[in-house]
């Protein structure tokens, strides 16, 4: 009984990823972009024009992660000027650090934004409660996949929890829709002090598509301050578990 299991084992190779400062992600993958002004901004104009979420401006140029879908179009319409690299580290501990510009090699994650007693209180054991405020489901399936074998977040003490009363922070996906938003007001009040707020893809950081739309109520940041914006559409577990290591201390990004 113990061959085929062993026969598996050998086909399938090692999930596991001992160092996940080290991992690479494929060419493919849309990560950090790069940003090149040029004199001729035609294709610029072109590319900021079919922009869904306005992620893209030309004067001067810039391109905000937190409203960017990566859906690439900008780059085939302006690949002089804009071009997607595999840099999954793109979360920052403040709204203004997704903005990229001409000339940065990074998003900068800002240690002197994070509050002392993050590290102090949750550098050791970390547990989370996510709430999907009128979301796709597409970030909470990556942050299912970051307790996956391949990535194993848990070696880190940090995890997901079901209740708010179990939980030191909240994780919030989706554009917050007005049937969601009380219900995440009175989820995050259940988490006691200390607590951090994670707000995680591209709607929640934004809203995205639906940003406009009057089916959505983002009040709640008029009143609440996040500790940690990572964008995505969604946010693939390799931000999510850099963005959450930066924000505890436990690593620097370079």
């Amino acid at each position: 009984m113990i061959l085929p299991k062993i026969k598996v084992l050998r086909s399938h190779g090692k999930q596991y990823i001992p160092d996940l400062d080290a991992v690479e992600l494929t060419e493919e993958f849309r990560g950090r972009p790069h940003l090149t002004e040029t004199p001729d901004t035609a294709d610029l104009e072109r590319a900021a024009a079919i922009c869904p979420t306005g992620a893209l401006t030309t004067a001067p140029l810039s391109l905000d992660l937190g409203r960017c879908l990566f859906c690439g179009e900008c780059a085939r319409t302006a690949p002089r000027n804009i071009r997607f690299t595999n840099d999954y580290r793109i979360g920052s501990p403040t709204r203004e650090g997704l903005v990229v510009r001409p000339g940065d090699k990074c998003v900068r994650f800002d240690p002197a934004a994070v509050r002392p007693e993050i590290g102090r209180y949750f550098g050791r054991s970390l547990q989370l409660r996510e709430v999907c405020a009128g979301g796709d489901a597409s970030v909470e399936m990556e942050l299912n996949a970051t307790g996956n074998v391949n990535f194993d977040l848990g070696r880190y003490g940090i995890g997901f929890t079901a209740s708010p009363r179990h939980a030191d922070g909240v994780v919030v996906s989706g554009p917050i829709t007005v049937n969601m938003a009380e219900a995440l007001r009175i989820c995050y009040d259940a988490v006691t002090d200390p607590k951090i707020l994670v707000v995680c893809g591209s709607e929640a950081c934004s809203g995205g598509l639906f940003a406009g739309s009057r089916a959505v109520d983002r009040t709640f940041f008029d009143t609440h301050a996040a500790d940690l914006w990572l964008p995505g559409a969604p946010t693939h577990p390799m931000t999510f578990i850099d963005g959450i290591l930066n924000l505890l201390g436990k690593k620097k990004r370079e």
